[in-house]
């Protein structure tokens, strides 16, 4: 017998996931704010292996333009500095022998616009994956009608996934809005 219920459970769990993954991208967009999640993707060489830099380090904002990092082995000073030069966040440390700080620089009008326009297309991809999730929830709803299942049914789990659907679009949209905000506030 098709459960219903299991299967628009299934479909808000893949939902959620698309927005959870949403939240993460927007967390790894710089805003010109200092915010120690843009070197989440930073590995130090620590004693021959590749570690994450928080584990190496403690991160923190003193400020809304910097970031300090503070090595936990002074002798982690010279490959943080090579971790973060080598890596994608595009800011040049400086160091005084103790703490190693980032400058956030600010952003330029043109940059904003760039940033927004990837936060946009960051929704659309999760708009879409939230669409896939109710297409493929349709597709087995009409497929276990075929198989018995009552049409009033699947009937009322539509309108069930399509609120679901509603509910999570509105969710990235809100969002993006509050992204784009952030991004444009000087």
């Amino acid at each position: 017998m098709f459960d219903v219920n299991n299967c628009l459970m299934e479909a808000e769990e893949q939902m959620e996931m698309s927005i959870m993954h949403l939240e993460d991208e927007f967390a790894h967009i710089r805003a010109g704010k200092a915010n120690v999640r843009i070197l989440d993707d930073v590995r130090v060489d620590s004693y021959g292996s590749k570690v994450p830099l928080n584990q190496c380090a403690a991160l923190s904002t003193p400020d809304a333009r910097t970031i300090a990092i503070r090595p936990w082995d002074k002798n982690m000073l010279k490959p943080i500095e090579k971790a973060i030069i080598d890596s994608s966040v595009g800011i040049m440390p400086s160091n005084n022998g103790e703490i190693i700080r980032l400058a956030i620089p600010p952003l330029t009008e043109e940059r904003r616009r760039d940033l927004v326009k990837q936060s946009g297309k960051a929704n659309e991809s999760t708009k879409i994956s939230i669409r896939n999730a109710r297409r493929d929830t349709l597709d087995a709803l009409k497929k276990a009608q075929k198989d018995g299942l009552p049409e009033d049914a699947e009937k009322d789990a539509e309108d069930k996934l399509q609120k679901l659907h509603d509910k999570f679009i509105r969710k990235a949209d809100d969002l993006f809005a509050e992204k784009e905000k952030e991004i444009m506030t000087i």
